[in-house]
């Protein structure tokens, strides 16, 4: 599948069937994330994959979804901002680089035939505490991956490109 498909087949899924995703597969997601750009290839980022039952109970308390543990995977991804680098202002790139490397991993996984979610809403010391890191470290997001039970046929409404492009300025009032 071409990236341009994996792009227009991506959904966010929450039902997932009951079996494992293959060692092999996790493998190229994470390495699709380890290819992905960073503000002065600086790589600030993370992965922990959460497959343990025991770990997913703990991470609930954090995030509240009853649907993500039952999800065969979590991958969390974090930054080390120490690493990241940070504009002349002073504004710090470590959430985006972060983004773009689990935006990798969900499109590995569409054209894999597999499925995710984002997850955003969560506490994020909750996390930290649920697997252990240090203070520095930073939870960008939580992404749940699966071979999915059902998949929405549209995907979500968006707005037109006329309605989110400018050439040369800004148009909108």
């Amino acid at each position: 599948m071409d990236v341009l498909e994996a792009i227009r087949r991506r959904r966010s899924v929450r039902r997932y069937e009951p079996r494992e995703v293959e060692d092999e597969k996790l493998h190229l997601l994470l390495e699709a994330a380890r290819l992905a750009p960073s503000a002065d290839n600086r790589q600030p980022w993370r992965f922990i994959v959460v497959k343990s039952r025991e770990v997913k109970e703990r991470l609930f308390k954090a995030h509240g979804k009853a649907w993500l543990v039952e999800a065969p995977v979590i991958i969390v991804g974090c930054a080390v901002p120490s690493e990241a680098w940070r504009r002349r202002d002073g504004e710090e790139y470590w959430k985006v680089d972060v983004a773009i490397a689990m935006e990798h991993i969900a499109l590995a996984a569409t054209s894999l035939g597999l499925a995710t979610c984002w997850v955003a809403s969560f506490n994020e010391e909750g996390v930290k505490e649920a697997l252990g890191l240090p203070g520095e470290v930073r939870v960008v997001a939580l992404m749940s991956v699966g071979y999915p039970a059902e998949l929405k046929g549209e995907v979500s409404d968006r707005r037109s490109l006329d309605e989110i492009t400018c050439l040369d300025r800004w148009c909108w009032r």
